[in-house]
């Protein structure tokens, strides 16, 4: 469990005003002083992340965030983060205390259902103060689920427990593949595999590893061979493979090799599926044929790895994607959890993002939804590389419906 991958797990946040008992919920949930409690407000400046099992789920990740009702200019810089942590949860738990409802928290209902993510209200501190007749009425006006605890002596606590598991997304409890459903049971797929100069020594990347495992699960099974080795690998095969996946600075080199009639991918184009809208980036692959001279782009990463040598995203990408076109673009960069507003977005012709191996399902369709608010596509690393290289149909055959969108959107 506590190696499970943050980018799998289902994030809950945690929000509320500052000193209604956030931090000492957490605690109580995890049954661990995870964070620091104090009577004084504004004692949680960072958002806290707790990893933890929460079956039937499994792993989950607790944020538990700053009160965003906060003072000051550094009271400013905290609420900033805590609304960062908008973007990326699944299921939000917005925690309250008798009499405390007000226009406070219904504008956070509001900022968290526009992100479209259940909320479960809870009344905390019932030990002092039990929740009113009318408190109770404004939050079933609003038809939110709603349970009264007391973090500090354990009360209802169960209710809270079942109360998560009842409204968490159900894509959680259905199982989710990267690369399994793409290769029956007893066949074969070959992952080409550079060794990249940015992944940790002695170590591949994620998408790789968790290629790997999704295909041992689906008892289908993995053949892994770096680029020069392809022609030998494909050759000692008794049948041509499933699948050929290939990392997507590869694509050109490997796209010789692989045989036509074999189905052929990247591990950049499995992660848009399985982490994000593939069909969205798919349509928005399609504005490359729409820049021009100095449009701007935004190449935007969550890992935050110091980039080396020919980075692709820095590197690589950009002279790709410049070749084709044939002129000189501007490429702007952000990392981690950065990622600008609507607004901002508006100022760029095109957003390439990164697989998103390190942020999770949400935070990749926050940042999409708010691409297709300021109505700037969004694409994807694997996609942009396929699409400059000439092989983007090609690198869709294993997905039918990113497949029939690019042919509709084309025409």
């Amino acid at each position: 469990m506590q190696s499970t991958p943050k980018s799998l797990r289902l994030h809950i946040g945690i929000f509320g005003r500052r000193n209604v008992g956030k931090s000492s919920l957490l605690n109580a949930i995890t049954r661990q002083q995870v964070s620091i409690v104090s009577a004084f407000a504004g004692t949680t400046t960072d958002p806290v992340e707790k990893p933890m099992e929460l079956l039937p789920f499994g792993p989950v990740q607790f944020v538990d965030t700053a009160g965003v009702d906060d003072e000051g200019a550094l009271g400013e810089l905290r609420m900033a983060r805590t609304r960062a942590v908008l973007d990326r949860v699944d299921l939000g738990v917005l925690v309250t205390e008798a009499g405390g409802w007000g226009a406070f928290e219904e504008s956070l209902l509001a900022e968290l259902a526009a992100r479209r993510v259940k909320t479960l209200v809870v009344f905390n501190k019932v030990d002092e103060r039990e929740p009113s007749t009318d408190d109770l009425a404004k939050v079933e006006a609003a038809g939110l689920p709603h349970v009264a605890v007391s973090a500090t002596s354990g009360e209802g606590m169960l209710d809270l427990r079942e109360a998560l598991l009842r409204l968490a997304p159900s894509e959680f409890l259905e199982t989710r593949f990267l690369i399994a459903d793409l290769v029956p049971p007893g066949e074969v797929a070959v992952l080409v595999i550079p060794i990249d100069k940015e992944a940790p020594k002695g170590r591949i990347i994620l998408p790789q590893v968790m290629a790997i495992r999704d295909l041992l699960d689906g008892g289908s099974m993995a053949v892994v061979a770096q680029a020069h080795e392809l022609r030998r690998a494909l050759e000692a095969l008794k049948r041509p493979p499933a699948l050929v996946v290939t990392d997507s600075q590869a694509f050109a080199e490997v796209a010789t090799e692989v045989p036509p009639g074999v189905p052929m991918t990247s591990f950049s184009i499995l992660m848009a599926r399985f982490q994000g809208d593939l069909v969205e980036q798919v349509r928005g692959t399609l504005a490359i044929e729409r820049l021009r001279e100095g449009d701007r782009i935004l190449v935007a990463e969550t890992c935050t790895h110091h980039p080396i040598g020919d980075d692709i995203g820095r590197v690589k990408i950009p002279r790709w994607l410049q070749k084709y076109v044939g002129a000189s673009l501007k490429f702007e960069y952000v990392q981690g959890r950065d990622f600008p507003a609507t607004a901002a977005l508006r100022e760029y012709q095109l957003i390439v993002h990164c697989g998103n191996c390190t942020g999770n399902r949400r935070e990749m369709a926050s940042r999409i939804l708010r691409a297709r608010t300021a109505g700037v596509p969004i694409t994807n690393y694997g996609l942009t590389i396929a699409y400059s290289l000439g092989i983007f149909e090609r690198a869709l055959v294993p997905f039918p419906a990113a497949l029939e969108a690019y042919h509709a959107a084309a025409v």
